[in-house]
């Protein structure tokens, strides 16, 4: 009887441990989130108050929309570096047609059409003549940013109808626009991902393309339909932000790409594809939005900021890594 307790024991041990390194994994970037909130609101009595809530997740609703898209992305294995460069010229083309009274509707919809577009042109590149995502990306990142100034010479758009500055600027209640529509975003782009047949066809591309391919599933679909919902919503970033701003500028989105990739990453989905949810991305985006603003609230210089956001991105990466190799 001694004996028999004995050898049991060590499985029992043996099951606390995977089950503490799964919390771990789940929600560590969520305990990271918290304990940063918590420091913050120490330091600065202004960061838990609701007007810089208001101004966080407002400024997260730009890169969790873009975030959002490019989950879709890696989770394919795949990768979108011309989100940033997307977004610019979809809002360019959105605004100066709102801009010269062509009203609301065809504004956003020739935005949003204009990033599906080139997302579709990067899913052509990867699914069907197989150019690496990270070169397909990157060439449109260059083409769409050549597009950009081209579109209206180099300059801005401005002076944008109350209807569309609506879009940025107004509120239901009490919230802002831009983080009612990032919240509808979530809720639409979870429940395909989450519960519908396209949404485990990604899983399945991204976890093993052959086998999925032998299972029956048309691969480069899905692939070339990963691409489109990133230049989809990489467009609706782009009007959306026209809006905030109040004016469409050439130069918008630069570097935007490393802040989704970063959000993605963090908030677990894994580079080699396979593995993720929505839920880590979109706290892997506020963790982001919490950090620029506890920076800024504390005076920390721009360059800086820049500096531990690489160390960020370094430190998931080397995270996610670590996870494939045990």
């Amino acid at each position: 009887m001694t004996h028999l307790q004995a050898a049991a024991v060590p499985p029992a041990s043996g099951r606390r441990t995977p089950d503490l390194r799964s919390l771990r994994e789940r929600y560590g970037v969520a305990i990271a989130l918290i304990a940063l909130c918590a420091a913050l609101a120490m330091t600065n009595p202004y960061f838990m108050t609701w007007g810089n809530w208001s101004d966080i997740l407002r400024q997260t609703s730009i890169n969790g929309i873009l975030a959002i898209g490019m989950t879709y992305v890696v989770l394919t294995a795949g990768i979108d570096l011309s989100v940033g460069a997307v977004l610019a010229l979809s809002g360019m083309v959105g605004a100066w047609l709102a801009a010269h009274d062509h009203g609301l509707a065809l504004s956003v919809g020739a935005a949003l059409g204009v990033g599906m577009a080139l997302g579709a042109a990067n899913g052509v590149l990867v699914a069907w003549l197989s150019v690496p995502p990270f070169v397909a990306t990157l060439g449109m990142l260059s083409a769409a940013r050549g597009l950009t100034y081209i579109y209206n010479d180099g300059m801005p758009v401005s002076e944008l109808p109350e209807a569309l500055l609506a879009i940025g600027a107004g509120r239901l209640g009490p919230v802002p626009m831009p983080i009612v529509i990032f919240v509808l975003v979530i809720a639409v782009f979870a429940f395909v991902l989450r519960y519908t047949v396209y949404g485990r066809y990604i899983y399945a591309v991204g976890g093993n393309v052959r086998s999925a391919k032998t299972s029956g599933i048309h691969t480069r679909s899905i692939l070339l339909m990963v691409y489109v919902v990133s230049g989809l919503l990489a467009g609706l970033a782009g009007i959306l932000l026209a809006a905030r701003t109040t004016a469409a500028l050439p130069q918008a989105g630069l570097s935007y790409e490393l802040d989704a990739i970063a959000a993605v990453v963090i908030g677990g989905t894994s580079l080699s594809g396979g593995t993720g949810s929505l839920g880590g991305t979109v706290v892997g985006a506020l963790l982001i939005g919490v950090i620029n603003n506890g920076l800024n609230l504390l005076g920390v210089s721009s360059y800086y900021q820049q500096l531990i956001k690489g160390v960020i991105i370094v430190s998931a990466v080397l995270l996610d890594s670590s996870r494939r190799r045990s």
